[in-house]
């Protein structure tokens, strides 16, 4: 067989393929059920798992191992190349999401554990047997690399989950084609007209749902999201939702819930002013991490005092979208046209540790919930260790810690790692009804006592002097469950271990 040299390409585009349809199988589970660190240790185990199982079944095949091949190879490009899109409409349509994500996982690492042992029986009386094994399992991990180069760096920031699982079925499904002219003396004629004539309707199918891939993508949000969809698309990062409803526009950041405009203002109060009500001075430098949506900033702008305003947001997507979406610049009152305000699309974490900056009087930390270790690491000592050098030694801090009431374990990991840090902390919660109760830590770096006093005649709708003492008052069911709390390092994650296991309960 003269095209002995070609077939081990397919090897790499085999492995390439597989991979991607698992990664992005575990990134659509992370996207709608917010665990990600559990699916994709799991889906990667269970796609592993399922490549043995193929490699086991295909002992079976004794006959017609070429056109079996073609067959195998065609069957995960039609099953691969819509997994993302079936993924996001079953989890948004029925309710056995699960048992629809693992079997699919299951099914293409079966059949991409039949391709490889199968091509290897077919090159056997053409090469070598120490440099066939050779050879395929050395091609086998180029496509892994890949696949895992290719995918967070390339593929979901410019295509999309839905366009990249659809785009890499139809080359699944040309490489299936193709092989059915590197492996033509191995098959009858008749089999090989049928085999090709397949091929070219599954790339048909998919490339037909390649160009309705938007319409796909809003029919799943469309049954996510119970208002109506105003702003949707994916950045490098995460996938921007904005809806409209009767409440008011809402913002979602990978399907979790960011703020209402309806009630963001109490969200936004409790994070902003208890900082200044604590500061002992004039604040004129202010740090905000993370609030990329400026409802923040408008709260630190109501003060006259402040010079200069440098937030840092990994986005630039979400720091630009009030350019995009008018009804929310209305409501942070075009924070980011004010010059005092600098922007800064950065990892924060990255930022804080190289460079060199004069020290802020306040910082406001506003970074969404620590569900994976990328955000997990943002709540660590070495984190609070890195911010502690960039504040003056007066200088007060607010920091969001999620629910201490549904997240009870989570919210006082962050207070313990706080103190950890050598922060004195003041931890406190507000009523948030979108959310439900919300928890917050106020934090110095000297002794200081809970604020008492608020400024006057800034604007504030939700705290007087009333709520702001109350907020510092916790109930029993939200206070510390117990002493030995873990405090989360960048080598034990602990937070967000505790974060999965508590609101998993509420999914």
């Amino acid at each position: 067989m003269k095209h002995v040299p070609l077939l081990f390409i397919n090897v790499v585009i085999i492995a390439t393929c597989g991979l991607i349809y698992e990664l992005l199988a575990a990134t659509v589970s992370s996207y709608v059920l917010g665990d990600s660190v559990t699916q994709f240790s799991t889906i990667i185990g269970v796609y592993l798992f399922a490549m043995g199982v193929g490699s086991w079944l295909s002992r079976f095949i004794e006959k017609n191992i070429a056109e079996k091949f073609i067959d195998i190879e065609l069957a995960v490009a039609i099953i691969g190349g819509v997994s993302a899109p079936v993924l996001f409409l079953t989890f948004a349509y029925v309710s056995y999401f699960g048992l629809i994500l693992y079997s699919l996982v299951f099914i293409i690492g079966t059949l991409v554990g039949l391709e490889i042992p199968l091509l290897m029986r077919i090159l056997k009386d053409h090469l070598d047997f120490k440099d066939l094994v050779s050879r395929v399992l050395a091609l086998d991990y180029v496509g892994a690399l890949l696949a895992a180069l290719m995918f967070p760096l390339f593929l979901v920031p410019k295509l999309g989950l839905n366009r990249t699982s659809l785009l890499f079925g139809m080359l699944n499904a040309a490489v299936g084609i193709w092989a059915t002219w590197l492996l033509e003396p191995l098959i009858p004629r008749k089999r090989l007209t049928i085999l090709r004539v397949k091929g070219f309707v599954v790339i048909g199918i998919l490339g037909i749902a390649m160009i309705k891939a938007d319409s796909l993508t809003t029919l799943a949000e469309d049954g996510l999201f119970p208002d109506q969809i105003v702003y949707a698309k994916s950045s490098p990062y995460q996938r921007i939702v904005v809806t409209r409803g009767k409440l008011g526009h809402s913002l979602f950041l990978n399907g979790n819930l960011q703020f209402n405009s309806f009630d963001e203002y109490r969200y936004h109060e409790a994070l902003v002013h208890p900082a200044f009500a604590a500061y002992n001075g004039t604040p004129r430098r202010i740090l905000v991490l993370g609030g990329g949506d400026g409802l923040a900033v408008r709260e630190i702008l109501k003060y006259d005092s402040v010079d200069s305003v440098t937030l840092v947001d990994l986005d630039p997507l979400m720091t630009e979208l009030s350019n995009a979406l008018p009804a929310l610049a209305e409501l942070n009152q075009n924070a980011f046209a004010d010059p005092r305000v600098t922007v800064v699309n950065a990892d924060a974490f990255v930022w804080l540790d190289n460079n060199e900056l004069e020290p802020f009087d306040i910082a406001i930390v506003d970074f969404p919930d620590p569900n994976n270790f990328a955000l997990g690491k943002l709540y660590t000592t070495r984190f609070y260790n890195l911010l502690r050098a960039k504040l003056k030694p007066d200088a007060a801090v607010v920091i969001q810690c999620t629910s201490p009431l549904y997240a009870r374990n989570s919210y006082w990991s962050i207070i313990r790692t706080l103190e950890a840090t050598g922060f004195i902390v003041r931890p406190f919660q507000a009523t948030v009804p979108s959310f439900g109760v919300w928890g917050y830590a106020l934090v110095k770096m000297q002794p200081f006592d809970t604020p008492k006093d608020l400024p006057p005649a800034i604007g504030l709708r939700y705290l007087n002097e009333h709520t702001l003492a109350a907020m510092f008052d916790f109930p029993t069911d939200m206070t510390m469950p117990s002493d030995d709390i873990e405090i989360n390092r960048l080598d034990n994650q602990a937070l967000v271990r505790y974060y999965e296991s508590e609101w998993r309960r509420f999914e």
